[in-house]
């Protein structure tokens, strides 16, 4: 159902499908694994896989950032499709999620911060 892929002290999470009232227990369990493990600074949930989403996948996602931000771990999201895009935007979670082109250009911009 979802791919976890640990680049410690980053993880990558890619959802698969759908994020919805079926899924997001799962998809919950894994985001509170990865968020509160060793070593982990931030999660990024690439979506790019992801074709459907409901409230209660946008709530595992807000609830995602609650307990990063709790824990001061950075939670970020790429790979956003047009749709997913839109459903962000009506809901204004596009202002409160810190969005990326994709999972290069989260990198990209980790490295430059690295670096300075």
């Amino acid at each position: 159902m979802q791919t976890l892929l640990a680049h410690k002290p980053i993880t990558v999470i890619r959802p698969l499908d759908y994020l919805n009232a079926a899924t997001c227990g799962e998809f919950g369990r894994q985001l509170t694994t990865a968020i509160s493990a060793p070593g982990v600074v931030a999660v990024l949930v690439d979506l790019g896989a992801v074709t459907f989403i409901d409230s209660a996948g946008l709530m595992a996602l807000v609830s995602g950032l609650k307990q990063a931000k709790k824990m001061g771990r950075r939670f970020s999201l790429c790979s956003v499709s047009p749709g997913i895009r839109m459903i962000l935007e009506l809901s204004q979670l596009d202002r409160v999620f810190e969005i990326f082109e994709n999972v290069d250009s989260f990198d990209a911009e980790n490295s430059c911060v690295k670096q300075h």
